[in-house]
């Protein structure tokens, strides 16, 4: 009798863990203003599991941008948690920008970066990236899937991690910037509470050569407002203001979501 309730116990344990054990697969889309004009279109893919993620993301210019700084770049991530930490296992990158062709695959080794692909050479254009600052980077879509579980799981931004394409490292800093109500917009499917988290990111290697000054070294700031777009769903971004050295603040509202089958 004792033996036949241990074992109905576990199975219902194991029972209990695979029902929590839910894998998340939506596809979003979204549209980015600057100067109140539309300059980009972005699709997002993000695949998130209780031991793995996977994020997909194309993006191209519009408007007045994309007539004068044409480009469309497709990006995607592999990888796994560690102790609720992002850990990719694969990036990949691969666009055309201003007719010109760009692709990126970085493979990761303990934490270590190892560049397979890198179109066109690092010394073509950017400073070279010394080997200790490239140790423990992950890429942004790592970063942005660590920040949305720390929010998942403990309702806080706080964290600070390195970033690294192949050709720059940064450092971005994120932190809780408190509950925020977005207003209905017609630029935006998304209105309602959500979480707002505040984020710095600041230049340290891998500049455009004749850059690394000041200015360049200078953080740029943004924010990003997460929330559940159904009930028990992790948060997810539906906004995201960021700062740039090209044309100023520029916002990214998200327009649809769309569930995908697990």
């Amino acid at each position: 009798m004792h033996r036949t309730l241990t074992a109905a116990a576990a199975l219902l344990m194991l029972a209990a863990t695979a029902a929590s054990a839910q894998v998340t697969q939506v596809q979003l889309a979204y549209d980015t203003y600057a100067a109140g004009i539309e300059v980009m279109q972005l699709r997002a893919f993000f695949g998130l599991g209780p031991w793995n993620y996977h994020i997909d993301i194309d993006y191209h210019t519009t408007g007045l941008v994309g007539v004068f700084y044409s480009g469309r770049q497709v990006n995607t991530v592999r990888g796994v948690w560690q102790d609720d930490q992002a850990a990719p296992s694969e990036f990949f990158g691969e666009g055309v920008w201003r007719g010109h062709p760009r692709r990126t695959l970085i493979a990761y080794d303990h934490g270590l970066p190892r560049i397979k692909e890198l179109e066109p050479p690092q010394e073509t254009e950017r400073e070279a990236v010394p080997s200790d600052l490239q140790l423990h980077t992950m890429d942004t879509l790592s970063a942005l899937a660590q920040l949305m579980r720390r929010v998942a799981r403990e309702r806080t931004c706080e964290t600070t991690v390195r970033t690294y394409d192949g050709r720059r490292v940064l450092e971005v800093a994120a932190h809780t910037g408190g509950a925020d109500t977005l207003e209905p917009t017609g630029r935006s499917s998304f209105s309602g509470p959500t979480l707002r988290c505040d984020f710095e990111g600041r230049e340290l290697a891998g500049f455009l050569l004749g850059q690394d000054d000041p200015e360049h070294r200078r953080p740029l700031h943004g924010s990003a407002w997460l929330a559940s777009l159904n009930p028990g769903a992790p948060p997810l971004p539906v906004r995201i203001a960021f700062q740039t050295r090209w044309f100023g603040l520029a916002t990214m509202y998200l327009t649809s979501a769309t569930e995908r089958p697990e």
